[in-house]
């Protein structure tokens, strides 16, 4: 199987090979990554289609002598390089390969004019390869060496182009960072407990004290890759600060893919959860979709406000693994694909205002759909499909989540009892991720157009074909969602899915498909050229031409509501942000540990005396 050795290290080797070549040649090197990446692609379907199974020692070490320095080295790595190739290996990396190229397209051309982003195929080849090792790693060792690599690529891909943007990459490097320390303890707990490092033969009880504290470590390093609820805010400041490849890369497809696979593997494979940990799960889900949609409503910056989107969409895909069904899993694995898709879309459609206008605040624009019709096209598919509109994608993973919910009431266990709060958390949060995307769409696309605008045209073909292809993924998921893409993608991972309710999401969206076509008729047989026009009046005064309302404004009621306006006024001192608070306690240690060394020899000696009396307590 030596495509598991190519499609790692053939980008990995790339990458490092690009470093070579100087920025002046960007567009060289984004297509000679475009090509690596479409290799790859090759590796990825070739993988999809093979045989499952563990894949131990795949390098050829026969052509060297015992005794040279290759074979010591390619046998030494044997020992830790092993694959896990099995259904939900094959999907991941298939994806990763579809994201991958797809970013890279809308890459060549938007990349090229940062000016002060430096080696940013070299990165993006990197993170390529070890996401795919990371992906296929049956070794724990060798999975999270390429997982803390992927954590200084993510770093290298937001550009320090000011204090703010160095602050964000430096957060995002030390959550990271800190989490993968974290998960190394958590490996240290499994290998007690277990006395192996590999994953596929891996069953810990969640019985004991040592197995929950190894699978809330591990945890740890899942949510925070994902951008989970508390270790979430790196993600809306890289989105907020970083290029729109790379967040579109990132926080948007990848880290999603990587982060939700391991939390598959922990919850499908490596660990057995007892009803307490289903709990946690089902809350932290809970709380991930509400607050940081909370959060999203009331943001101005619009790429702040993808960033917090894409925090709230992880808790749907926490809250299908917490339900622990072949249903719940396959609807938490669907709806990871289907964030990606339109994620990835709607953050390449951000920087294609960007770079075209310049602006961030979406009072700053307004009346782009008549400029760019094919952005304003794929952007309104994207945020239908996150809002769960039927029949696109977000609605079909949405709808099994809902219908996963409502099965795992029957069951007894605490969770189980409290499914009607899931469900109408669940149910809510779509309504208010409706909510922010009418406000997106609305104050990006609608309303009287900016004279400085005027002239603004659309997006070359390399900026708006990756967005129409993600668009058309989004439609073509949502309407074949029952009939080919759950019974192809998820059953072969999951097993047999039962559902409760009836969805065949064909036949509506045919149904809706021929309500558009009728409506257009009519629209255009009908004689709409003798409509009355009247002038619009605002408080019984003409509003005139230049009459605008910043949709921002609509949403302040909700942040100068009396609840809402407390818990909004604890974000923005920080107060829910784990990298601030930890800050904080490491910097007032720092700072009383300073006071106490005042100089005075005295203290010193009563600190000693102190310090050996707390010894000797402790050794009593």
């Amino acid at each position: 199987m030596e495509e598991l050795n190519y499609i790692i290290l053939l980008p990995v080797i790339a990458g490092i090979i690009l470093f070579i070549l100087p920025e002046k040649v960007k567009m060289l090197k984004g297509i000679l990554s475009l090509i690596i990446a479409g290799i790859t692609g090759y590796f990825a379907y070739m993988l999809y289609v093979a045989e499952t199974g563990i894949f131990k020692g795949v390098f050829d070490t026969s052509e060297y002598a015992t005794d040279s320095v290759m074979y010591k080295l390619l046998n030494g790595i044997e020992h830790y390089w092993s694959m896990n190739l099995d259904s939900l290996s094959q999907l991941i990396v298939l994806f990763i390969a579809f994201f991958s190229i797809i970013i890279l397209i809308y890459s060549i051309t938007s990349v090229k004019r940062e000016k002060k982003l430096y080696n940013f195929y070299s990165y993006f080849l990197i993170t390529l390869g070890c996401a795919f090792g990371a992906v296929l790693a049956d070794n724990l060792i060798m999975f999270v060496v390429f997982w803390g690599i992927l954590g200084l690529t993510l770093y290298k891909l937001i550009k320090g182009y000011d204090e703010e943007s160095s602050a964000a990459a430096n957060k995002t490097l030390i959550l990271i960072a800190a989490s993968d320390v974290i998960m190394i303890v958590g490996i240290g707990l499994v290998w007690v407990i277990n006395g192996s490092y590999s994953m596929s033969a891996m069953n810990v009880s969640t019985t004991s004290g040592i197995g929950v504290m190894a699978f809330l470590t591990l945890l740890v390093g899942s949510f925070t890759k994902a951008g989970a609820f508390p270790f979430h805010t790196w993600v809306p400041a890289y989105a907020q600060k970083a290029p729109a490849a790379s967040s579109a890369y990132l926080p948007a497809s990848l880290d999603k893919l990587l982060g939700i696979y391991f939390l598959a593997r922990l919850c499908k494979d490596l660990f057995v959860l007892n009803e307490w940990l289903t709990l946690v799960l089902m809350v932290i889900g809970v709380v991930t979709i509400i607050a940081a949609v909370m959060m999203a409503l009331v943001q101005h910056n619009y790429k702040k406000l993808l960033g917090y989107h894409a925090v709230s969409q992880v808790g749907y895909m926490i809250v299908g693994f917490g339900l622990g069904t072949a249903l719940g899993i396959a609807a938490g694995l669907f709806h990871m694909i289907n964030n990606a898709l339109y994620k990835s879309g709607l953050f390449l459609s951000a920087g294609t205002v960007e770079d075209k206008t310049g602006k961030e605040n979406l009072e700053d624009l307004g009346g782009l759909s008549k400029a760019m019709p094919i952005t304003f096209f794929a952007t309104f598919i994207f945020a239908l499909s996150i809002s769960g509109i039927p029949p696109l994608n977000g609605f079909a993973s949405k709808w099994m989540i809902y219908q996963g919910i409502i099965d795992f009431g029957k069951e007894p266990g605490i969770a189980n009892q409290l499914w009607i709060i899931w469900l109408a958390l669940a149910v809510l949060g779509s309504a208010l991720t409706l909510a922010s995307f009418v406000k997106f769409t609305s104050g990006i696309f609608m309303g009287q157009p900016k004279e400085q605008f005027k002239n603004l045209k659309e997006t070359n073909f390399m900026g708006w074909f990756p967005m129409v292809i993600l668009a058309i993924v989004c439609i073509g998921f949502g309407v074949v969602a029952s009939s080919v893409v759950v019974p192809g993608l998820f059953e072969p991972i999951v097993g047999p899915i039962e559902y409760i309710g009836i969805w065949q999401s064909s036949l509506v969206g045919g149904l809706i498909l021929i309500s558009i076509v009728v409506g257009l008729l009519i629209y255009w047989i009908g004689n709409f050229k003798n409509f009355r026009t009247v002038d619009t009046y605002i408080g019984g005064e003409t509003a005139g031409e230049n009459f605008d309302y910043p949709s921002p404004g609509f949403y302040g009621t909700i942040q100068n509501a009396p609840f809402f306006s407390v818990m909004y006024k604890a974000a923005e001192k920080r107060w829910f942000d784990v990298y601030n608070l930890t800050k904080s306690i490491v910097l007032s240690t720092g700072n009383a540990l300073s006071r106490a060394q005042n100089g005075i020899l005295t203290n010193y000696i009563i600190w000693l005396f102190v310090g050996l009396l707390i010894l000797l307590i402790i050794l009593m």
